[in-house]
């Protein structure tokens, strides 16, 4: 659990440190620009450290999973070289997604001008800007990026499950507690992240406003 934390606490500062040093210069400057290169940087590390977090984030709902529904296996199951394993594919797969689909962003052509409506530089609204016949090839990668999401969404949901249904069995309430104890900050963090994250990119554009998309993004790459 401490191995995953570590990785957690890592993808963090990487997330706090791609977005906010960036957008307190600016407000101390009072300027909002950012160069081509340095948006294609914030764009690429904000996708890979939050897709490498979602990872992470199931990779240890997998991990109470094993410690309270097998615990007389934990240690065969999740010995140290396979928790390094699950931990690199991770940081690996979400490598490889991030420079795909920052490629491919960065090549599509702008035609709405260039003033994102977000304090930093993230593929969707990069998209908004572009035309509205170039940026195709980039929806067949985030349909398949949907579908990874999915699958982790769907075994978050499946290893939660799976673990309350053996806790409420457990007699002992002191074995409840502690069970209970380490499972519920990290699902309050998966609710957090997940349900921001969500409302943000699968609200109705209808409801989409500046103070509204700020707010949740401060929410699900800040707090």
């Amino acid at each position: 659990m401490y191995f995953f934390l570590l990785n957690l606490a890592l993808l963090d500062l990487g997330t706090i440190t791609t977005t906010i040093p960036r957008s307190m210069a600016n407000s101390l400057w009072d300027t909002r620009a950012i160069s081509y290169a340095g948006c294609a940087t914030q764009a690429f590390l904000l996708l890979f450290f939050i897709s490498a977090e979602f990872h992470i984030l199931t990779i240890m709902a997998y991990d109470r999973y094993i410690a309270i529904c097998k615990p007389l296996h934990y240690g065969t199951i999740m010995d140290s070289r396979t928790c390094v394993n699950m931990a690199a594919a991770a940081w690996g797969s979400t490598f490889l997604n991030a420079v795909l689909h920052t490629a491919n962003t960065c090549s599509v052509p702008l035609c709405q001008g260039n003033v994102l409506d977000q304090f930093f530089c993230e593929i969707p609204q990069i998209l908004k800007l572009s035309c509205s016949d170039a940026y195709l090839r980039e929806i067949r990668l985030l349909v398949v990026s949907a579908i990874l999401a999915s699958v982790c969404f769907v075994f978050l949901v499946v290893s939660y499950v799976q673990i309350f249904r053996a806790v409420l069995r457990i007699a002992s309430e002191q074995s409840r507690h502690k069970a209970f104890s380490t499972c519920l900050p990290h699902l309050a963090v998966v609710s957090l992240f997940l349900s921001t994250a969500f409302f943000a990119y699968l609200k109705p554009p209808s409801t989409s406003s500046s103070s509204l998309n700020l707010l949740l993004a401060v929410l699900y790459s800040v707090v």
